[in-house]
């Protein structure tokens, strides 16, 4: 059965923008092509002029084809601040290549790690100046890596007509692209299946240490067109320069003839100028940048969080659960016994002093070394097989014995009741074997104790209920 029109693939990431970018009828600009290859020199973004009312760019610029697009980014405790930058600069140079506006594409941004939050919907912002800034101002929230929940939520709320999406009707296509470092704590199988089939087209780019296979799972067919790796957020921006290279465009930062070494911004009708990343400043000749802090250069050897100061100097921090080391650089783990740190085979215990100790399970010992253990006695581990009771005679051996009125079997594992036992043996072999009439004498004695005992509850019993009679 074909796919409704919605739901047909755009063709994949690295072709998505061309796709996009066909001329319509009457719109203005040149076929879309290829640019020609960039200027010798850094590799530099490129940002389209900020958007006219009604999503209008300068004139030369090709009009993108109208979209509802949802960007699903993982902002988990794996992202560090200075990667988050780096994706949310790649979300915003995607939104530079389109035409934004309420009846051009509408954009949404779903943020997520073990909770998920709709930073905005598709129906907030329709010019591209403000739908940037609200990119820029999105915080990370730090915590674990929900999918699954965040594809749910994309398909339920930020496509939802109530938001902003465009029904079926309208035939804008409703694409989702899914940026994550880390393999999902929850399924995404079913989840991704359901958004695919609803029509929307998944594009799924991981960073580091994505897990591929689950990428693949997430992503609409063909998956080469539609699944994308790049091994650090330093290069993501490579693949928004990729989708810069189809555009259809008169000006320089398009053609990649700028010579600006961060970003080239089109200001219209062949004209642009250079900027530089964040925390970064341009120098006099308006096109190279240097630093403004040792942070920006990832050169500063904070193990975890490099915070700039006012002074122009930086300090280290770290991850909340851990505490700066003596070189204010590396981090260690408030809680000796956080998971991966203390080395006990099987139990971690807290000490006063914040050091900790091991200790071992029940039925095991602590060997020489502190940390592993030993199996204490044969009983403790449960693979005995005595029916009743395991006795333990060392490290390595072990007996089976019975309960009271009962009798070990031949198989020295089982017991039989007595009563069986005595059936079990015919009257003449007892009266001429000395050992089973011992053996009877003694199950004897003891049912003449247990016999007392019996008649001790039962006249304890018979005195209270009197009492309770006649009282």
């Amino acid at each position: 059965m074909p796919r409704p029109p919605a739901a047909r693939p755009l063709a994949g990431l690295l072709l998505l923008l061309p796709l996009l970018l066909r001329p319509r009828p009457g719109a203005l600009g040149s076929p879309a092509r290829r640019a020609p290859a960039a200027a010798p020199g850094p590799a530099a973004a490129t940002r389209a002029p900020s958007s006219a009312p009604g999503g209008a760019r300068g004139a030369g610029v090709c009009k993108s084809r109208p979209l509802d697009l949802v960007f699903i980014i993982d902002s988990s405790r794996s992202v560090r601040p200075l990667e988050f930058t780096k994706v949310k600069t790649f979300v915003s140079r995607i939104i530079d290549t389109l035409d934004i506006g309420a009846a051009d594409t509408r954009v949404a941004v779903v943020n997520y790690a073990s909770t998920v939050k709709i930073e905005f919907s598709l129906q907030t912002y329709s010019d591209r100046r403000s739908l940037k800034q609200a990119v820029a101002r999105i915080a990370p929230l730090s915590t674990g890596t929900m999918s699954g929940l965040a594809i749910q939520t994309a398909m339920d709320e930020a496509f939802a007509v109530e938001a902003g999406a465009r029904g079926s009707a309208s035939n804008i296509p409703k694409v989702a692209i899914i940026v994550t470092d880390g393999r999902p704590q929850d399924q995404v199988t079913e989840v991704a299946a359901r958004a695919r089939a609803a029509g929307i087209e998944l594009f799924a780019v991981g960073v580091d240490r994505a897990d591929m296979e689950s990428l693949k799972v997430i992503a609409s067919e063909p998956l080469d067109d539609h699944v994308f790796y790049v091994e650090t957020y330093g290069v993501i921006e490579k693949l928004s320069s990729r989708f810069q290279q189809t555009f259809c465009a008169l000006d320089a930062c398009v053609l990649g003839t700028h010579q600006c070494q961060h970003v080239c911004v089109s200001d219209g009708e062949g004209k642009h100028h250079c900027e530089c990343s964040q925390g970064y400043s341009l120098n006099a000749d308006k096109k190279t940048c240097s630093a403004n802090d040792k942070c920006a250069l990832n050169a500063h050897g904070c193990e975890h969080i490099c915070v700039n100061d006012r002074t122009g100097s930086y300090h280290c921090e770290c991850y909340e659960g851990y505490t700066l080391n003596e070189d204010r650089k590396t981090c260690s783990a408030q809680d000796p016994c956080a998971p991966g740190t203390h080395g006990c085979q099987h139990i971690c215990v807290r000490d006063r002093a914040g050091s900790h100790h091991c200790e071992c399970f029940e039925g095991y010992t602590l060997n020489e070394d502190k940390k592993t253990c030993s199996v204490r006695d044969k009983c403790a581990l449960g693979t005995h097989g005595c029916q009743q009771v395991c006795v333990n005679e060392g490290p390595t051996s072990y007996s089976c014995d019975c309960f009271p009125g009962y009798t070990l079997n031949e198989d020295k594992k089982t017991c039989s009741a007595v009563e069986e036992a005595r059936r079990l043996i015919s009257t003449e072999d007892a009266c001429g074997c000395a050992a089973t009439l011992a053996f009877q004498e003694k199950v004897s004695s003891s049912l003449q104790r247990l016999n007392s005992k019996l008649d001790g509850i039962l006249e304890k019993l018979q005195v209270n209920e009197y009492g309770q009679i006649h009282r």
